[in-house]
């Protein structure tokens, strides 16, 4: 079976190499445009077109995926169907070109978390319990008729990062059972329950900012939810202060206005009093510096107690 595969980050990765390694024939990978990037500014590739190369696929990265000459050259390539694993919305005229169509693997248990953050906001809002639909793609995005699903568990201590890791592994195992049952003729779809969705927009900066009047747990999943990128964040003496580990305080007679420094050790490092109870932290980064640990971020910049961050 002749498969297109489109991509762009790292969470894509497995299942490219999934679908080459279960012998299904790849005459193409659609991927976004090189863009610049870090302090130089240069060019750097998407992390789907690099693994593309590794494997000798055939690279295709359109600037617009309406474009007349690319949606000429995807139809040459007579693909039965077409795999999407974090990549951008794509137009009918583009996913409709496989005799079988398209199918999108997706990081929760749709139609909940439908949009571009699902890892991320499945943590921010504590949920114990996540994971991953292939469906078949329809003009609304995320609204498509599901083909398999599997539930997968969040570990308390879980950061969006290292979930994200674990679903991209059991991703691929999903996309390839999927193309089998598609081989086979014996796929089953199931409509989506329009009155079960819930959203999971793109995370952007206002998402980011911690609201120390919150519940220590709260913050704590906001902090887990955007670690390690794009980072919960604070301020600390006027400079950004990105938070990436915390741990709800044991200690209920330590309380103070949100924000506020309760315990500074060079041994325990630093709690900060929240809306309810108090939150240790254990991993932060301030602007322009490595991430350390709580303990060396005391005593390197001599936190003391009374202090605000906000």
């Amino acid at each position: 079976m002749r498969v297109i595969f489109c991509g762009n980050p790292e969470f894509a990765l497995p299942s490219l190499e999934a679908i080459v390694s279960a012998s299904y024939e790849v005459p193409a990978v659609i991927t976004s445009p090189d863009r610049p990037k870090g302090r130089g500014l240069k060019l750097r590739a998407p992390a789907v077109k690099q693994k593309a190369l590794e494997l000798g696929l055939r690279v295709l990265q359109p600037s617009k995926l309406k474009e007349q000459g690319f949606l000429t050259e995807v139809k040459s390539l007579n693909a039965e169907i077409m795999v999407i694993v974090a990549f951008r919305v794509l137009p009918p005229e583009l996913f409709t070109l496989p005799s079988r169509g398209a199918f999108n693997l997706h990081a929760s248990l749709l139609p909940r978390y439908r949009g571009a953050a699902p890892i991320n906001w499945a943590i921010i809002n504590g949920e114990t319990e996540t994971g991953l639909t292939t469906f078949f793609l329809k003009r609304k995005v995320d609204t498509g008729d599901t083909i398999l699903q599997r539930r997968v568990e969040i570990e308390e201590e879980e950061t969006s990062g290292e979930l994200s890791q674990r679903l991209s592994h059991l991703g691929a195992e999903l996309v390839v059972d999927t193309l089998k049952l598609l081989q086979s003729g014996e796929v089953k779809t199931t409509p989506q329950d329009e009155g079960m969705a819930t959203r999971a927009p793109k995370i952007v900066k206002e998402h980011c900012r911690i609201d120390w009047s919150k519940k220590a747990e709260e913050v704590k999943n906001l902090i887990r939810g955007l670690s390690p990128l794009p980072g919960a964040y604070t301020h600390f003496r006027g400079k950004t202060l990105k938070l990436y580990r915390s741990q709800p305080s044991g200690d209920l007679k330590l309380r103070g206005q949100p924000g506020e420094v309760l315990l500074s050790s060079p041994k325990e490092g630093m709690t900060i009093a929240c809306g309810e109870a108090s939150l240790w932290l254990q991993e932060l980064q301030l602007e322009g510096k490595r991430a350390i640990s709580g303990q060396e971020f005391v005593r390197g910049y001599r936190v003391e107690v009374g202090e605000v961050l906000g």
